[in-house]
């Protein structure tokens, strides 16, 4: 769906975008009312204030909602019952262990966070965070304290590499567009993106996680840990019986590669496809981007765990009940992920974006502080990270075109593109919605925490690329 013609100024559509805004948080914070209910009640009204012809409407908020329901379904699905495997066999427990007897219990945090700076290199945001959901809960509940403490390492450093590193979309695409080197974008990226991580996630979330508290959600565990009777009346857990006999920690960790290996089909491919290296259409490439499609990968995941970890600890109808009832609490996180999914598409589509992108294309500043600052209003008024990423590169380009930059003066462009696209992520954001109800955390505590991590993650990417830009 195409965005509409906008019937106001540049202006007057911030102002709406801040209006929406305001009043969706005193829906879910003053009101108290449902988060999946405001969000399409806000969507509505924003839709029906910024002049969308009637009958559009509904195509508007489906726009947004069935967009971001097409991915985060699956993957939240697949990704809990994954989780919900691990956890009952001990699997994840195993892995905790190894961890923690690696690295030592006051390193844990660093320890989850440098294994999804590994897995985040191919696998999106999203799919990696549901991957890593279950062990980050398990070392959280074995050491205690905030769940901070051991979630943001993780999670941002699936951020980190997710905006700032090939074979991730984002940058790939703004280096395309800038006229970049790929490979010398990744080669940026990785670093600015670890130093980043450790600056702007890792020290920040040690000073809030001793500052505010987060306490393990159910949404694996369960409050019962999808207990059963025994014959005595006693609760008995499906972890009392899957986990008598704990899969090695080798099996553990080669199921943990399969989606790594599987997506990372498909990133990379799509990566040499896309820079030549691979002609399009070829029949095995396409097979094996098929097989790293992210809901592909985690269906053979899920697959492959109920054959290593599920079936020779139990019946298929045990695993049956034990993958069905680990539906039921993420339901809500899929409907509320893509409502939020649909207000940012809402917004979108209201021509905001265009029109602060054509407000902003000179603002006679140097071109990577301009770069930062366009992504970033744009992340701020419309959500996505990915189209401030796109939309900024292309209001850029002629300007890098006509400076004549080199391919390392682009890749920091780009970084800073990414580092203005990351901060700030709020309600708007549909990632925001699924780390809060991934997380347990309430709208409020998670604008607290996940949005100030995530705008000390872009603010360090920024200030190390800013000090390249100034010695090269």
């Amino acid at each position: 769906m195409e965005a509409i013609e906008p019937a106001y100024g540049t202006a007057t559509l911030l102002l709406i975008a801040a209006g929406a805004v305001a009043l969706l948080l005193f829906l879910i914070m003053k009101v108290k009312l449902h988060a999946f209910v405001s969000l399409v009640l806000v969507s509505v009204v924003t839709a029906l204030v910024v002049g969308f012809p009637l009958a559009d409407i509904p195509d508007a908020l489906m726009h947004g909602f069935a967009g971001t329901l097409g991915s985060v379904a699956l993957l939240v699905a697949f990704g809990v019952m994954l989780g919900r495997l691990l956890e009952v066999t001990g699997g994840a427990q195993v892995l905790a262990d190894t961890l923690v007897g690696r690295f030592g219990a006051e390193r844990a945090p660093i320890a989850l966070g440098v294994a999804a700076l590994l897995f985040g290199f191919p696998i999106f945001f999203d799919a990696g965070l549901v991957v890593f959901l279950p062990i980050i809960l398990t070392v959280a509940r074995r050491f205690g304290g905030s769940l901070l403490l051991y979630a943001l390492p993780a999670a941002g450093a699936f951020a980190a590499m997710h905006a700032m590193t090939p074979p991730h979309p984002g940058p790939v695409a703004a280096t395309e567009v800038l006229g970049g080197n790929i490979g010398v974008t990744m080669l940026v990226g990785i670093p600015v993106a670890i130093v980043a991580w450790y600056v702007g996630v890792v020290l920040v979330a040690r000073f809030l996680g001793t500052r505010i508290h987060v306490a393990i959600p159910d949404v694996l565990f369960g409050e019962v840990n999808g207990g059963r009777k025994r014959g005595d009346g006693e609760e008995q857990g499906d972890g009392d019986v899957f986990g008598r006999r704990p899969p090695a920690f080798g099996t553990v960790l080669l199921l943990l590669l399969v989606p790594l290996v599987l997506i990372s089909f498909d990133t990379v491919l799509d990566t040499l496809v896309t820079a030549g290296v691979l002609d399009e259409g070829q029949g095995w490439v396409e097979f094996l981007s098929l097989l790293g499609n992210t809901p592909v990968a985690l269906l053979i995941t899920v697959i492959v765990a109920v054959v290593v970890l599920g079936r020779p600890r139990g019946s298929m109808a045990d695993i049956t009940r034990i993958v069905d009832g680990a539906l039921g609490p993420v339901c809500s996180i899929i409907l509320i992920t893509g409502a939020g999914g649909m207000f940012g598409g809402v917004l979108r589509l209201s021509g905001i974006g265009a029109a602060l992108s054509g407000s902003l294309s000179d603002l006679g500043m140097s071109l990577i502080f301009q770069a930062f600052v366009i992504a970033t209003l744009l992340r701020v008024a419309q959500g996505s990270a990915t189209v401030a990423l796109t939309t900024t590169a292309g209001l850029i380009a002629g300007s890098v075109a006509d400076a004549q930059l080199g391919d390392f003066q682009i890749a920091l462009l780009v970084m800073a593109i990414a580092a203005g696209a990351t901060v700030l992520s709020h309600v708007n954001d549909s990632g925001f919605w699924l780390v809060s109800r991934f997380f347990g955390m309430s709208e409020k505590t998670t604008l607290r925490t996940w949005t100030v991590m995530e705008s000390t993650l872009g603010l360090s990417a920024f200030v190390v690329s800013l000090g390249l830009w100034a010695v090269v």
